[in-house]
């Protein structure tokens, strides 16, 4: 049997830097700079979807994004992933829409429920419960696609209403849906319900095996081929020539209940690789020492070719 390829994708920060301060025009400078050396290594790029979390420093999501598409015109785009409620679903549809045709069809929608209580209440969003948040983001799925495949679109939700609306330009072929979560009882059946693509960060390879079986017996529930589910998985790569080196950059981070990778080239080979045994065959990396790219470059020189 032949050996399933192996992607990975390059998600730089929307600001976040670990640093006290720093200002717009030199956050687009750096971006600028990394991303000429990404796109020439990794087949997409990723783009996170929050307001103000840990430094303060951010940039909006979709803005980014469509300045990377227009910058940049060889990689997949994707977000990693937006947050249904921060966008009415009719929009973003449009959004997602108008993205796809002047992209030449390069988006991939990753979409969430959302997580940042603090964040919501502080854009003064509602912040329900998650199971009522994972019912909205269905809806909003119903109601995006509506949108994409009909004219006009009627829907009628508990949250979400169309009424002769057109969703001009209809993307064909539809951005493909990534749907990022973990929760067990409803999120995982949305994935297997409505998703192209799944994505999951902070995981042990046995948390993940253990995610993967829950999915698969959503899917077979609602009758689901699991094969056809994309699995793709987001981590942090703290990586150095040395292991010892690796660890000390990341620091109290290694203290987490569940750490980020700290290691040298083979070590990343092998955690990878623990990953690729459970059938995820996408990697969405987070390299921390942005804006240098000496972390980016060893894994393009050491750790990209055992997958190449």
């Amino acid at each position: 049997m032949a050996e399933r390829r192996v992607d990975f994708g390059y998600n730089p920060p929307t600001g976040n830097r670990l640093i006290e301060r720093v200002e717009g025009a030199t956050f687009v400078r750096d971006l600028s700079h990394v991303l000429d050396v990404a796109v020439q290594h990794f087949s997409s790029i990723w783009v996170s979807d929050h307001f103000q979390t840990e430094d303060r420093f951010r940039m909006e999501c979709w803005t980014q994004l469509s300045w990377i598409a227009a910058r940049y015109p060889g990689p997949q785009l994707g977000t990693i992933v937006m947050a249904n409620s921060y966008r009415h679903p009719p929009l973003l549809a449009k959004m997602a829409a108008s993205l796809q045709v002047f992209s030449h069809n390069r988006l991939i929608l990753g979409y969430g429920a959302g997580w940042e209580d603090v964040e919501y209440r502080a854009y003064g969003y509602e912040f329900p419960a998650a199971r009522v948040r994972i019912e909205q983001m269905v809806e909003g799925i119903e109601v995006m696609r509506a949108l994409w495949t009909q004219a006009p679109a009627n829907y009628e939700g508990r949250w979400y209403q169309l009424h002769d609306a057109y969703g001009a330009p209809r993307p064909d072929p539809a951005p493909i849906l990534m749907i990022g979560g973990g929760g067990e009882k409803y999120l995982l059946r949305a994935v297997a319900e409505y998703a192209d693509w799944w994505n999951d960060y902070r995981k042990t390879p046995a948390m993940m095996a253990h995610k993967l079986d829950v999915l698969r017996r959503h899917s077979d529930d609602v009758g689901r081929d699991y094969e056809s589910i994309r699995k793709t998985f987001t981590f942090t790569a703290f990586l150095a020539p040395t292991r010892a080196e690796a660890r000390a950059l990341a620091g109290s981070r290694l203290e987490a209940e569940v750490p980020p990778f700290a290691g040298e080239p083979d070590d990343m080979v092998e955690y990878i690789r623990s990953f690729t045994d459970l059938g995820v065959d996408l990697f969405q990396l987070v390299f921390p020492g942005f804006p240098e790219t000496r972390d980016m470059d060893l894994f393009v020189e050491k750790v990209l070719p055992a997958f190449r």
